[in-house]
């Protein structure tokens, strides 16, 4: 800890711990607006966060470098993200049952991989992390120093996919592509873009994120895969996305309110170290905030065509 005042240095601790807790779930939540946005629903986040996590530590174990980990967990829940858009998509099957399905053969593969990839039901091996950002100059800074002096690069990828995802939604053609496939798809369509096409492609970028975040879990803020290390983030994730009203800065600012509230249990051990009930009822305050989140949906406003299968009328 920084010497200084100690109130400015828990601050420190506490946006420290904030930040770290928020990653993964405004990763997850941009993922899902971009699924969303286009009309596909997807519940599977956690499952797509499960096997990020996963596919980064054993992609670490067998390469030997984090980022090539972290580029395959991309990909694994881009992957995952492709199955659920052809179910949901292409044979228009229901959202939620697929992405309940996503989610248990997340919680599956993962489970079996660890067995088969280091004899473990638990706990995989130590691998290498992903190098902290190390900012010499603002160390010696009260809070600052604490809170930004070293942290994860997917922290700072984390503000910049939020100000990139906001720029491609909407100031860029795609973008709005997105938009209208999930708003009025019968536009897009016949404007000529296909609005299948768009709709995977917003799935599988969900996906995307959604390793992402596993794999900051895995390689940014731990070193190996715990079996359910997840701990429902992607359930925690899509309340972001509903908080948010699914937007990229509604997403960013949910995320790191939920991430600020499980950055606390952190912080009060050390104003109150007796405390230790109100540290337990912190811990459950997100899952708390979730119920609430989906009790009040009807007062968010999602895309109009979300989870309505597009019929592309036929030409007479």
């Amino acid at each position: 800890m920084q010497t200084g005042d100690p109130m400015l240095e828990l601050l420190g601790w506490l946006l420290k711990a904030t930040l770290q807790m928020a990653t993964p779930l405004v990763l997850t939540a941009l993922g899902g607006m971009f699924s969303e946005r286009t009309g596909v629903v997807n519940i599977g986040l956690e499952g797509m966060m499960l096997v990020g996590a996963f596919s980064a530590v054993a992609g670490t174990y067998y390469s030997g470098s984090p980022w090539l980990g972290l580029i395959i967990a991309v990909l694994a829940g881009g992957a995952l993200a492709g199955a659920h858009a052809i179910v949901c998509v292409k044979f228009k099957g229901n959202h939620i049952v697929s992405g309940t399905g996503i989610i248990l053969f997340g919680m599956g593969s993962t489970t079996l991989g660890l067995q088969v990839v280091w004899g473990k039901q638990g706990l995989s091996d130590s691998v290498e992390r992903i190098p902290e950002v190390v900012i010499p100059q603002i160390q010696g800074v009260p809070m600052l120093g604490t809170a930004f002096g070293s942290l994860s690069p997917l922290i700072y990828y984390m503000f910049i996919i939020t100000v990139l995802s906001w720029y491609v939604l909407y100031r860029t053609p795609f973008g709005l592509r997105i938009r209208a496939a999930g708003e009025d798809p019968s536009t897009l369509d016949a404007a000529g873009v296909s609005v299948e096409w768009t709709r995977v492609i917003g799935v599988i970028i969900s996906g995307c994120l959604a390793g992402l975040g596993g794999a900051y879990l895995s390689i940014g803020f731990e070193n190996a895969f715990g079996k359910g290390m997840t701990a429902g983030k992607g359930f925690i994730a899509l309340a972001a996305l509903i908080f948010g009203n699914w937007t990229p800065i509604g997403c960013f600012l949910a995320g790191i309110f939920f991430g600020f509230v499980t950055g606390l249990q952190f912080v009060i051990p050390i104003l109150a170290p007796g405390l230790v009930t109100l540290t337990n009822l912190v811990k459950i305050i997100p899952y708390a905030l979730v119920i609430v989140a989906l009790a009040g949906i009807r007062r968010s406003i999602p895309p109009k065509g979300i989870a309505i299968p597009y019929e592309k009328e036929k030409k007479a």
